[in-house]
């Protein structure tokens, strides 16, 4: 294995993740803040690290994340779409088992915009016969 970073970019409703995966001690900055600290909830960590558990490169890789945009949930989705590509670029072989489990499929599903004349995207104003 090179000593060279691999670099990708992940994207999840508007929050957009540059990731670059060096091989080396196994730690994740996000934003120069530890995994830990910088997601609260336990779930997004899990989501996080999937693409590491998948691959069993849990131990091989330190992970610099820059993420903007959207919220917590969606920058979570963002690295993990994020690493998975910089893990297919690192090697090719792990491409089958990240889109087994759906890690390769950028979520496209976006907020819709609220429309003129409406409460909202979908809400109308309430009907009054009288």
């Amino acid at each position: 294995m090179s000593t060279t970073a691999f670099a990708a970019t992940g994207k999840r409703k508007s929050a957009v993740a540059r990731i670059r995966l060096v091989p080396g001690e196994p730690k994740v900055l996000i934003n120069d803040r530890p995994l830990e600290d910088y997601f609260p909830r336990g779930l997004w960590v899990k989501q996080v690290m999937q693409p590491l558990e998948a691959a069993n490169a849990k131990d091989k890789y330190t992970v610099f994340a820059n993420v903007y945009g959207g919220g917590l949930s969606g920058q979570a989705g963002a690295i993990s779409h994020g690493i998975a590509r910089a893990l297919v670029i690192s090697d090719e072989g792990l491409k089958k088992p990240l889109r087994a489990q759906g890690l390769l499929t950028r979520d496209s599903r976006v907020k819709e915009r609220k429309k003129y004349g409406q409460k909202g995207a979908r809400r109308r104003f309430q009907y009054s016969k009288r």
